[in-house]
């Protein structure tokens, strides 16, 4: 696969922006800086997914969050 490392990074990312998101629900924060922060994580999960798209085209690029996404 010719973006095989990039590709591999931006799942990486996913999860993390994923996992950061869901520690979000249970932080000390309340309120708007709760939903800010989460709000924060799934943008930037949005944001990999245009990259992914860009790469390998917008149906292969679902697949692939949503594989990245049904793991966790």
């Amino acid at each position: 696969m010719e973006h095989g490392s990039e590709i591999a990074q931006l799942r990486r990312q996913i999860e993390l922006e994923y996992k950061a998101a869901q520690r979000g629900l249970s932080g000390l924060a309340a309120g708007t800086a709760r939903h800010d922060f989460i709000n924060a994580r799934m943008e930037n999960i949005g944001t990999c997914h245009q990259t992914l798209k860009g790469l390998l085209g917008e149906q292969e690029a679902s697949k692939i969050l949503t594989e990245t996404l049904e793991r966790l």
